[in-house]
């Protein structure tokens, strides 16, 4: 028996634990047993609401970031479809711009090359985000996870 003890002092135990085990050493009585039991029963329930808890955690921040990923895909698209039009309609303001600026030079019509190149020179300005504010601003809500933003 005092190899129990020898082992039972040179080691940490959690407080219920070590008053088990010490109780061990000397006779063992029914609410000895009984205690160990409760300790073991508690210890396992404590587990299982852990684990539980934990998954359902867990699950919530699959179920959230599927959801952001979602979200996040549903801009992407909505945003590449803004670009794909808007830079189709500015292509084409391109291309008759400098095709009249090309016949104001042929025809050497000054008022019209002037008129054309500021005509470019408005477009060249203009950016298609630059009509919908702040880019920092757009970031700074971008880092605020409570930022909600609706397309």
């Amino acid at each position: 028996m005092t190899e129990q003890n020898d082992a039972v002092e040179g080691t940490v135990l959690p407080p219920k634990v070590a008053g088990v085990v010490k109780n061990t050493a000397g006779a063992l009585t029914a609410a000895d047993a009984l205690s160990a039991l409760t300790t073991i029963v508690n210890a396992v329930q404590d587990s299982i609401e852990i684990h539980q808890t934990e998954s359902t955690k867990r699950e919530k921040l699959k179920t959230y970031r599927e959801t952001e990923v979602r979200r996040i895909k549903a801009a992407e698209a909505t945003l590449r479809d803004y670009f794909d039009r808007t830079f189709e309609e500015r292509r084409e303001t391109n291309k008759r711009l400098f095709d009249s600026l090309d016949l104001a030079l042929k025809s050497g019509d000054v008022a019209a090359m002037q008129t054309v190149v500021g005509g470019i020179v408005d477009v060249a300005r203009t950016s298609p985000l630059a009509n919908i504010g702040d880019l920092g601003e757009l970031r700074r809500a971008m880092d605020d996870p409570d930022t909600v933003f609706e397309f």
